[in-house]
């Protein structure tokens, strides 16, 4: 990466940052411009270089995001969706801490990014990213363990809920407990106990 680049590139990062921080305290239709470069130490100008409209940044932004979540898991195990019909049941129970430890170790770097999205759900699009979950992940899952597809909306309510209220709660004692006390406390939680390994 060139001088440039790298300055162009670092110049992104804070109006990402900054667009972040904002979605926390209010929701999207209400942040200017202004607010965004005041807050990434830019001028208008140089915002007007990178996007032309704030959704345009707020797509760069959740792609960013994306990105370093998806660091945080082995490549192998993010090719386990696109292969879910070849593997054995007890491949699929992904509320294990091999799946919980990188995602909780992630929310916990990156309290401002979660703290936005509870806070302004549709601005950082969580209904999207979880219809993503629903249909491409849970679904599937659920019908390889053949639960009825009437009952699959129920199961994948108590997941995503459930979940999600054990990190907001971790959340608003901001993240004090360790990764592994809250994935074994969500592993309790909502593992079936007939595919618990212990048993």
């Amino acid at each position: 990466m060139n001088r440039f680049e790298s300055k162009y590139f670092n110049t992104a990062q804070r109006m990402d940052e900054a667009l972040i921080a904002l979605l926390a305290k209010k929701d999207l239709e209400y942040i200017t411009v202004k607010e965004i470069c005041h807050q990434a130490g830019v001028n208008r100008s140089t915002f007007y270089l990178h996007y032309e409209t704030i959704a345009d940044l707020l797509n760069e932004t959740l792609e960013m995001i994306n990105q370093r979540f998806l660091s945080y898991f082995p490549q192998k195990d993010l090719d386990m969706p696109s292969e879910l019909h070849h593997h054995a049941h007890e491949d699929l129970v992904w509320v294990t801490q091999k799946y919980l430890l990188p995602y909780l170790r992630f929310i916990k770097d990156n309290k401002k990014i979660y703290r936005a999205a509870f806070r302004n759900p549709v601005g950082m699009r969580t209904d999207t990213r979880y219809n993503e979950l629903k249909q491409q992940i849970l679904g599937p899952v659920l019908e390889r363990f053949e639960i009825p597809a009437a009952h699959r909306p129920y199961y994948i309510c108590y997941y995503i809920e459930g979940i999600t209220a054990i990190v907001k709660t971790w959340l608003m004692q901001d993240c004090a407990d360790t990764v592994e006390t809250i994935s074994q406390i969500i592993e309790a939680c909502v593992r079936p106990k007939n595919l618990d390994h212990d048993e």
